[in-house]
């Protein structure tokens, strides 16, 4: 008889990604030994949750949910709480009681270092982050005891059409099939229908979109003039609204063209590059192109849809974001940045200090060595080669990931005692 890892473990899921990567996740932790349930908010938790005997259905209205978080957790001996994204009302709600008693909180969210890692850690992500508080030279002891050497992933993120289409598929079912769940909110200000036709409308627009989004960076591409770069995020994403001085997209991009006006030299321009799931909610390339016309720089600013960020910024001479991590790709070139919000990057090794006139009219290069220590120790710790959405990249995370959330240790702690899962190579089919 094997070793049964998760024996004693008894995990409760929230909201996960969307697709059927949480549903993976916990079929191998039963495996591994464990019991697992799940709570479903709304028919797309349900619909991605294949284990019937574990599904717990939540239908009251949300002011009820830290009670029956309670209840659930007393009932079921709650030892171990597992959730993607850590600010929405549920699960900031859930992580802060499991904390208080005592419960391990494993965190998922998007890479850090994007585009083919996810981001595995626990009691709390991007802003709450632990590397929010630890510096570059901690970092560097650490790595003094180790003689890893981590491979690199492809330079695109890829699965975005899976990404997409899951999205619709899970708003579809939220749209339809949500008679139970009558009292569900949405953690997003827009509506279920809007969010699915937005989701619908993207999926079907994706050629239309590349074909305008290769014509416009192969206009700036030619267009022989030297240009900043500015990372535009999703306005409700949770990065930007909890961690970042801006609740508006417009806000942000009012700051960057002052700051642009004022500060670049007259022959620059700037480009805004829109995130690569933006659905055109918010009328951004309008917005840009208003707020330009009113500093009177609207002939040296432009805006390019979503899509491969690395065209763009192989003749970049700057970047501005809020806090995208996004920015991770700027920095491994070298190139200047500066950023207005918490991220986990936000190093003074590597992030410009400087007012946003004086960055454009003169950016500071980051320290590249303490970068590369910087995003060496996340490729130790707390990045998982693999994705969410492809096949493929669960496929690659899967076998990681388990002993990870089994572990006695978190990743970061792991690493300095010595402890670290042994990392594999890996290859993704393009």
């Amino acid at each position: 008889m094997g070793y049964e890892a998760g024996s004693n473990r008894r995990f409760l899921f929230l909201q996960g990604p969307h697709g059927p990567f949480f549903n993976r996740l916990g079929k191998m932790l039963r495996t591994a030994g464990a019991q697992v349930w799940r709570v479903g908010f709304n028919a797309g938790d349900r619909a991605f949750w294949f284990n019937s005997a574990s599904y717990i259905s939540f239908e009251d209205p949300q002011e009820s949910w830290p009670n029956r978080f309670d209840a659930i957790v007393a009932e079921k001996s709650i030892t171990d709480l597992v959730l993607y994204g850590d600010t929405r009302f549920i699960h900031a709600e859930a992580v802060k009681r499991a904390k208080a008693a005592g419960i391990t909180v494993h965190v998922f969210e998007e890479g850090y270092l994007r585009p083919y890692w996810v981001t595995y850690e626990r009691d709390g992500s991007n802003g709450h982050s632990r590397l929010m508080n630890m510096d570059v030279s901690s970092m560097r002891k650490t790595l003094a005891n180790t003689e890893l050497i981590t491979p690199e992933a492809p330079s695109h993120w890829g699965d975005m059409r899976h990404h997409v289409f899951y999205g619709a598929l899970y708003h579809w079912f939220v749209m339809f099939r949500n008679r139970a769940y009558r009292n569900f909110k949405a953690h997003r200000e827009l509506g279920v229908v809007a969010e699915f036709k937005l989701y619908l409308r993207r999926l079907l627009m994706m050629p239309i979109h590349w074909a305008s989004r290769v014509f416009s960076t192969i206009r700036i591409k030619r267009g022989g003039y030297p240009y900043h770069l500015a990372l535009l995020q999703l306005e409700h994403d949770s990065s930007f609204q909890t961690h970042s001085p801006f609740t508006k997209m417009s806000d942000f991009i009012d700051t960057v063209i002052e700051g642009f006006a004022k500060g670049a030299p007259v022959h620059h321009h700037l480009v805004f590059k829109a995130h690569p799931l933006e659905t055109g909610r918010a009328g951004l390339r309008k917005i840009v192109a208003k707020i330009a016309r009113e500093y009177g720089v609207e002939k040296r600013v432009h805006y390019v849809r979503g899509g491969k960020l690395a065209q763009l910024l192989d003749h970049t001479r700057s970047a501005v974001t809020v806090n995208s991590t996004a920015a991770q790709q700027v920095l491994r070139r070298g190139i200047p940045l500066k950023v207005f919000g918490d991220a986990v990057f936000a190093k003074p090794e590597f992030v410009s200090t400087l007012p946003l006139p004086e960055f454009f009219h003169q950016p500071s290069r980051p320290d590249m060595l303490a970068y590369k220590e910087y995003r060496q120790y996340l490729l130790e710790t707390s990045q998982i080669a693999g994705g969410f959405y492809s096949a493929r990249g669960r496929d690659q995370l899967m076998r990681l990931v388990v002993d990870m959330v089994l572990a006695p240790q978190d990743p970061y702690e792991a690493l300095q005692t010595g402890n670290a899962a042994p990392r594999q190579q890996f290859r993704v089919v393009q």
